[in-house]
């Protein structure tokens, strides 16, 4: 006699939710929050790992050119640097959780929690910084899905139920071309047309949407339709291609032969089962994005988070690339995390899997 027959055959595939009583859907979401918490503990080792790894390097930058190196030692000794990567690894983990205290020379300096450390260049916090650029990045990132959602999933669907016609033939020839022209090309040509011939828009410039919503949405319109003309047309695609797989199933041709209206078996059924690899594909898109649409940030000239970047490259900040590299990993992981949960809404069969 097994003891893995019965009702409770299924106890040593349950795991740790199971044995805390989290089942279904409840144990679905455990599962992959407790995923992304270890996906993120081993980003983090990988990425702290492949910045510190020279570490005489970072105490010459800190100190500057000029420093002899007598001083260049004292500021390794400073910077800890000196110790094991793993120690220092250990103290880097205790300050995003219970902070760190820096020594300035004059003084000590503390850094709330989550502390990412200090820049090299400013002495300022990574977290602050970092959290005055996110709100810039958010507000592009977010306001770009919308429209991408909206102008790619419509148009893959469209030309799904005009299959074999004029109009599917011309969007799929606009999707085309949209897939293959850079993102710099849009935005020129936008600005040169809307602001520039037109005049319809300023040129943009970043207004906080608590200072002025209305200017926020206006100031970030073209930079939303830059990025979105270009992702749209991929969704489009990949919701064509998801919709033309779907309305093929067995399902929907019952639906077609009990009488069901056409607009009801696209509307009702075969999106819903379409929209599956939308959510995935858009939820490592925004998390991607929020890690900084670089070129997008620098063409229309929005302190964001890839502008910062590529800034804190250039001078060799080391903590701020590591802040910002981690945060651009935690905004992917948790889109991934939500997008998971949302592909489960739309199809209860994932939570059994």
């Amino acid at each position: 006699m097994t003891r893995n027959s019965g009702p409770t055959g299924r106890t040593g595939r349950l795991g740790l939710t199971g044995r805390l009583g989290l089942t279904g859907f409840a144990g679905f979401v455990a599962r992959r929050a407790v995923g992304a918490v270890v996906t993120l503990f081993v980003l983090s080792v990988v990425i702290y790992a492949v910045f510190y790894v020279a570490p005489g390097d970072v105490a010459q930058i800190t100190c500057g050119p000029r420093c002899s190196p007598a001083q260049v030692h004292q500021v390794a000794e400073q910077l800890k640097l000196d110790d094991p990567l793993y120690t220092r690894y250990v103290e880097f983990l205790r300050g995003i959780v219970a902070g760190h205290d820096y020594s300035t020379g004059t003084g000590v300096l503390h850094c709330d929690a989550p502390c990412l450390g200090l820049s090299y260049q400013t002495d300022q916090q990574v977290t602050d910084l970092i959290l005055n650029k996110v709100p810039v990045t958010g507000s592009l990132a977010l306001g770009a899905m919308v429209l991408w959602l909206i102008l790619g999933v419509g148009t893959g669907v469209l030309s799904a139920w005009r299959r074999g016609r004029l109009t599917e033939r011309v969007l799929t020839a606009v999707t085309l071309a949209g897939t293959a022209t850079p993102v710099f090309v849009i935005g020129l040509l936008l600005m040169i047309l809307v602001c520039g011939q037109l005049q319809w828009l300023p040129f943009p410039q970043y207004v906080p949407f608590t200072d002025d919503p209305q200017q926020w949405a206006w100031n970030l319109l073209l930079p939303w339709l830059s990025l979105a003309l270009i992702e749209s047309a991929k969704y489009a695609r990949l919701t064509r291609s998801a919709m033309l797989e779907t309305l093929a199933e067995d399902h929907v041709r019952t639906f077609r032969a009990y009488g069901v209206t056409e607009r009801s078996v696209i509307g009702r059924h075969a999106l819903r089962g379409a929209l599956a690899p939308v959510i995935a594909l858009s939820a490592n898109d925004f998390g991607t994005m929020f890690g900084g649409a670089l070129l997008t940030e620098t063409l229309f000239g929005l302190p964001g988070l890839g502008r910062e970047l590529v800034q804190a490259v250039r001078v060799v900040d080391l903590p701020v690339v590591v802040g910002m590299v981690l945060v651009t990993g935690f905004f992917v992981v948790l889109a991934n995390a939500v997008a998971d949960v949302l592909y489960a809404v739309a199809d209860r069969r994932v939570v059994l899997s």
